[in-house]
């Protein structure tokens, strides 16, 4: 199911709108912070924890990387649709 142009338009502008906002940023701070105390193996109690750890950094990860990965996004579906 695709969106249309002026829904994909009202959610990126959406997300911009957030990116802007002191909560967004502060998020982002505590994320990096966690995710510095997270990314130790010597922390790890085992091989469950170890795995557990993992998916939170990727969690964190893809939150810290989403305003690049939506302008790159944004940027791709302006490119293909300029014709």
């Amino acid at each position: 199911m695709s969106k249309t142009d002026v829904e994909l338009e009202k959610y990126y502008r959406s997300l911009e709108d957030m990116f802007r906002t002191e909560g967004w940023k502060n998020l982002l701070e505590d994320l990096k912070g966690s995710a510095l105390q997270l990314n130790s193996v010597e922390a790890c109690k085992d091989d469950k924890d170890l795995y557990f750890r993992k998916g939170q950094l990727v969690v964190m990860a893809n939150l810290l990387n989403l305003q690049e990965q939506i302008q790159t996004a944004k940027e791709d579906y302006e490119e293909a649709n300029k014709e």
